[in-house]
């Protein structure tokens, strides 16, 4: 292992790569190849697969040594204690309906921890940008978390799992919350979530299930815009639950969610 990487050098390779992603799943073919994978919710396209070959490729090429973990079955191991985790289409669902919703999300690790991150939206032309302690950026104006401080007024996000069970339990823990919020919204993409989150379109966010490809970009994003992302009850935001929201936000947010406890699955049902 040589010396530390530059973050600001690893988000350029990221945003590049994301840019020439984006440009391929932009060119959608009329035969889509629709396959499922953990049930029949949950689908892949065969440009999922070809933008994360892309994707690999282009970082490979630049830096073989890293590692990269992407949603469509990359898991190389690398040597330099650099990690690329990669969502080479974020919103499947919304990209198969032609829904204007679905984004390329790469984070980046150094030494197990997520140091930038680029969400990129070709449909809209945006791009999110994010390096440790540097701030979160939309094409290069500064974001902030919006100053929501009630729970009464707060546009919140979520997703829902794949399963039916864990998407009846989400859909009753929304019916409750939907009484005490300004509104819901699911868009169907955790990573442009989270941007809207970092950018202030939306005040709060939060969703079960979400793999390291989902987080690591957006994740870093939010936090960098001002956010507060977490689990319940002082566990780290992962797989079980993520919560965030602004730093007035997100204690009411975690309280209206707590008695629920989302973060334990359908089985935590009476």
């Amino acid at each position: 292992m040589g010396a530390t990487p530059d973050p600001r050098l690893l988000l350029a390779l990221a945003v590049d790569a994301a840019h020439e992603a984006g440009e391929l799943l932009l060119r959608r073919p009329a035969d889509l190849g629709v396959g499922t994978k953990s049930s029949p919710t949950d689908v892949v396209t065969v440009m999922d697969t070809a933008a994360e070959r892309l994707i690999r490729g282009r970082v490979l090429a630049a830096r073989p040594d890293d590692a990269i973990l992407g949603e469509e079955g990359s898991d190389d191991a690398g040597t330099s204690g650099v990690r690329w985790v990669v969502d080479p289409l974020d919103g499947t669902v919304n990209y198969l309906y032609g829904l204007p919703q679905w984004a390329v999300s790469i984070g980046v690790e150094v030494d197990g921890v997520v140091v930038a991150g680029v969400v990129h939206d070709p449909s809209k032309r945006e791009t999110w940008t994010a390096v440790r302690g540097e701030g979160a950026w939309l094409d290069g104006d500064r974001l902030q978390v919006s100053g929501c401080r009630e729970l009464s007024q707060a546009l919140v996000a979520t997703g829902f799992g794949y399963e039916v069970a864990e998407r009846v339990r989400q859909g009753t823990i929304v019916a409750d919350l939907i009484g005490r919020v300004r509104d819901i919204r699911r868009l169907g993409a955790a990573s442009l979530d989270l941007c809207s989150l970092a950018a202030g379109r939306v005040d709060g966010y939060f969703e079960r299930g979400l793999n390291p490809w989902d987080l690591a970009a957006g994740g870093l994003l939010a936090s960098e815009a001002g956010a507060v992302v977490g689990g319940l009850v002082g566990v780290p935001a992962g797989k079980n639950l993520v919560v965030a929201a602004g730093p007035a936000l997100f204690p009411l947010l975690h309280d209206a969610l707590a008695p629920w406890r989302p973060d334990l699955g359908p089985a935590a049902e009476g």
